[in-house]
């Protein structure tokens, strides 16, 4: 998500003297990339790297001027665009953004190996698409666990595809960000997921909102009508190569049991273009309908965070949040959406809720879930009202599980090996749900990691028992402290936004 960090001081081993460096010519230390078992460079370093930040930079300045035109005219339609999407700088930059150890397609082609000669590739790559010979090839089915027990299925792309969509993905994100909403962060430049979530609590803390309407539409990425796609991207991209580039990735279908299956519906997830064709579709049927509906139909304040297909919206009167979700039910219908039945809930929620139910005798107010997080109705020290988050129990005990699973399949590796993965787990587990408020399920989960591990080496043999004092040390050394890594939603949303409204 946005932020990732290391220390940038990096302890090497000694090395021989570098040999002697040409007059005017950056020293090229060829004896320690022989020390480092590095391929020698043919004194082309410092040539490489400005290639390719001349690369960037036209492709970059390219891709500028398609924003520019998005903005002077916001109801203009494309009809050139194809060019910049086959031009080789594009499709290297592409290349060089894809994940290194991501999961090959049907062909079994990793990044490495296609890099290997990944010019003559990405020139070839170009032609083909130029005079339309490029063909797509089906995406490889493979299903994951789910927090509930149920399975997610996944495409994975072959590594050609991946280019080619991430260059569509690239010219095409520079037409659709002037549009997107901005309370529509998920799978978008500059946006993650702490973004929305910051966004939800100052809604919900700086508006009048009294209940909250927790929604989510069932099996999404699988019902999108591909009709109904096809005539949303044409609104804007008239450039008719491009259209049947996204339609043959569409119709390419999926290869299971060694069995191609088409699909009429449905993009899968995995797939580099997958994330913004779900954009797309979801801002012609929910954005753009919400934003006017809420500006005509309401009095009181409304608010809405949509995180892919999961959104939060907040109403400060029970009946405006009534008609919505009947109205949002109908919508959705139209274009072959469903909410789903057990995910989606109205509940009342802020500052009232809190008084309604301690003086009523209610009990405690309701809670809800978003994006990994339980949000709570509570005031803090000095009585002002706040929304406080916490690890949802069902991901803590879904991680939990899988490091449990994962101990024991390393069982007898060696303590180092797995003290640096476990450090890895719990450092991940920190940087996305280290907020504000949530020390607690923190240090639960630390606890609880270093108990598993504790475990684990003591079944390693019957005489084999670690002390908790040798324990310690183990923890100390490889399993980092609990700490929170974000700050407070106003803090960074205040400095984000500066003014414009995070929610509208």
């Amino acid at each position: 998500m946005n932020g990732h960090g290391e220390s940038d001081r990096v302890v090497v081993p000694e090395k021989p003297p570098n040999k002697e460096e040409r007059a005017g010519e950056v020293p090229v230390n060829r004896s320690a990339e022989g020390v480092e078992e590095r391929t020698l460079a043919k004194e082309n370093s410092r040539q490489q790297n400005t290639h390719r930040a001349q690369h960037r930079e036209r492709v970059h300045s390219a891709l500028a001027r398609v924003r520019r035109a998005a903005e002077e005219d916001r109801g203009r339609r494309f009809t050139t665009l194809l060019h910049h999407v086959y031009a080789v700088d594009t499709l290297r930059e592409a290349y060089l953004s894809l994940k290194r150890g991501a999961a090959p397609g049907v062909d079994r082609v990793t990044w490495g190996e296609y890099g290997q000669g990944l010019e003559d590739r990405l020139q070839d790559l170009s032609e083909r698409l130029q005079r339309g010979a490029y063909r797509a090839r089906p995406v490889r089915r493979v299903y994951i666990p789910k927090p509930d027990g149920r399975q997610r299925s996944l495409g994975i792309t072959v590594l050609e595809d991946k280019v080619v969509q991430t260059a569509v993905a690239m010219v095409l994100n520079e037409v659709y960000e002037v549009d997107f909403m901005g309370f529509s962060y998920g799978f978008r430049p500059k946006r993650g997921p702490h973004d929305a979530l910051d966004a939800v609590c100052a809604g919900i803390e700086r508006r009048q909102v009294r209940w909250v309407l927790d929604a989510d539409i069932r099996g999404f990425f699988d019902a999108i009508d591909h009709e109904w796609l096809v005539k949303f991207i044409e609104h804007r991209i008239a450039d008719r190569r491009v259209v049947r580039l996204i339609q043959k990735w569409l119709k390419a279908g999926v290869l299971e049991d060694g069995k191609r299956v088409r699909s009429e519906q449905g993009t899968p997830q995995g797939g580099c273009i997958s994330p913004l064709l779900a954009n797309i579709y979801l801002h012609y049927v929910l954005d753009v309908w919400v934003h006017r509906w809420r500006r005509t139909e309401c009095r009181g304040d409304v608010i809405i965070v949509r995180y892919a297909d999961d959104f939060v919206m907040g109403f400060e009167h029970r009946y405006e949040a009534e008609a919505c979700l009947e109205a949002l039910r109908k919508r959705l219908g139209k274009f072959g959406l469903e909410l789903h039945p057990d995910k989606t809930r109205l509940i009342e929620f802020g500052r009232h809720t809190i008084d309604r139910r301690s003086g009523g005798g209610s009990g405690k107010a309701e809670t809800f879930d978003f994006l990994g997080f339980t949000h709570i109705s509570a005031r803090g020290r000095n009585g002002k009202f706040r929304v406080e988050r916490r690890t949802m129990k069902k991901r803590l005990r879904s991680k939990l599980a899988e490091v449990k699973r994962e101990l024991r399949r390393r069982m007898h590796d060696p303590v180092p090996e797995v003290g640096k993965w476990l450090g890895s787990v719990v450092q991940g587990h920190l940087r996305y749900y280290g907020v504000p408020l949530n020390t607690k399920a923190l240090r639960q989960f630390r606890w609880r990691v270093t108990w598993l591990w504790h475990r684990t080496l003591n079944r390693r043999s019957e005489k084999g028992y670690v002390t908790w004092e040798r324990m310690e040390r183990y923890i100390d050394r490889w399993i980092p402290p609990v700490r929170i890594c974000h700050p407070y939603p106003l803090q960074r949303l205040g400095v984000r936004i500066r003014g414009r409204s995070p929610v509208r």
